[in-house]
């Protein structure tokens, strides 16, 4: 929910336990955890878990945006410590990670999918966005090959993640993208 006024500093606190909460378990699996669980092991009672997000959907939605927010602000935090390619290849292979944060997430959100969320549609924007950042330091240092753009090689990536139901996808994941990594080098 929004307002147009600040949160007060307990409620801010409530909401980031909830989020902590909801991550916890939804990353662990706890896929059909209910929200008077989640409510409970923030410490706050179930009102105040519907007073931050309406719907068990919305919690969600938050705590995906939120790994997905993180994701995205690691491109800027590696083109601030690493060359250009070397902080593609790290971004990359985060992308991976981030497959194997997905699965663990995935059930919860199908709860979201078939809604008209925009969730989704975001998250996809804001990865191209970062890996676009990334090409676009690459190709101006000389190491990075032009003409790919960051849709093109989320596009590529979630084909690789894509395999993550099968036993040893993530050695498998990460083995491709190097290659895939190697394709893009100049």
């Amino acid at each position: 929910m929004t307002s147009s006024r600040p949160m007060r500093a307990d409620a801010r606190r409530n909401r980031e336990a909830l989020l902590a909460a909801a991550r916890e378990a939804f990353l662990g699996g706890e896929a059909e955890i209910q929200v008077e669980e989640i409510a409970r092991r923030a410490g706050v009672a179930v009102g105040t878990l519907y007073r931050h997000f309406e719907t068990r959907e919305a919690l969600v939605e938050e705590v995906y945006r939120d790994e997905v927010a993180k994701l995205c602000g690691a491109a800027d935090e590696h083109l601030g410590r690493y060359a250009p390619e070397e902080a593609l290849r790290r971004f990359l292979l985060l992308l991976v990670e981030h497959a194997g944060v997905g699965k663990g997430m995935a059930v919860a959100l199908e709860s979201i999918m078939a809604t008209d969320s925009p969730v989704f549609d975001e998250a996809r924007t804001q990865m191209a966005q970062a890996l676009d950042r990334l090409l676009a330091a690459g190709v101006a240092a000389g190491t990075l090959r032009e003409g790919v753009g960051g849709r093109t090689v989320l596009r590529a990536l979630g084909g690789v993640c894509g395999m993550r139901a099968t036993a040893g996808w993530k050695d498998e994941a990460v083995r491709i993208t190097t290659i895939f990594f190697d394709g893009l080098r100049r």
